[in-house]
């Protein structure tokens, strides 16, 4: 990260905004030329900065308006629980995000779902294959900030 510029920086503002530009609006917007450009986006994948282009899709146009933080605490911590645990986690498509993380609790996941029935099924089907000590969820109400930028 200290070998990047105030450019560098500037082209990874501007990808966070929108990764969808060409390399011409791209150039234009951080003040390069294009074959400038270019060399600068292959330095930063080059060093990890730039990872996959994704595009993110709206939750609730796709019918997924039900968003809860679950948390959970296991008494297990050895590796082939954690694997299996990964395993299962992983396998549910409405988990969107999965933390291992400090503090009461070991880990954090975001589910998306339809509505309160669908969160219940993508529950259940969690807690019916593994043992964990304590789960929490906390329903969004409102999602103030979501997938902010970077400061960069």
């Amino acid at each position: 990260m200290q070998n990047i510029d105030h450019i560098d920086r500037a082209l990874l503002r501007v990808l966070q905004r929108d990764s969808s530009l060409s390399q011409r609006a791209l150039a234009e917007a951080v003040g390069l030329s294009q074959n400038a450009c270019w060399k600068r986006l292959a330095q930063l994948r080059k060093c990890g900065l730039l990872g996959q282009y994704t595009l993110r899709l709206d939750p609730r146009s796709l019918g997924l308006g039900f968003t809860a933080f679950v948390m959970v605490r296991t008494r297990h911590h050895d590796h082939h629980w954690l694997a299996r645990f990964r395993s299962i986690v992983l396998a549910i498509p409405n988990v969107v995000e999965f933390h291992r993380i400090a503090g009461d609790y070991d880990y954090l996941l975001k589910i998306v779902a339809h509505d309160m029935h669908g969160f219940d099924l993508v529950y259940r089907q969690m807690i019916e294959q593994i043992d964990l000590d304590t789960v929490t969820s906390h329903i969004v109400m409102e999602a103030i900030a979501d997938n902010r930028e970077l400061p960069i």
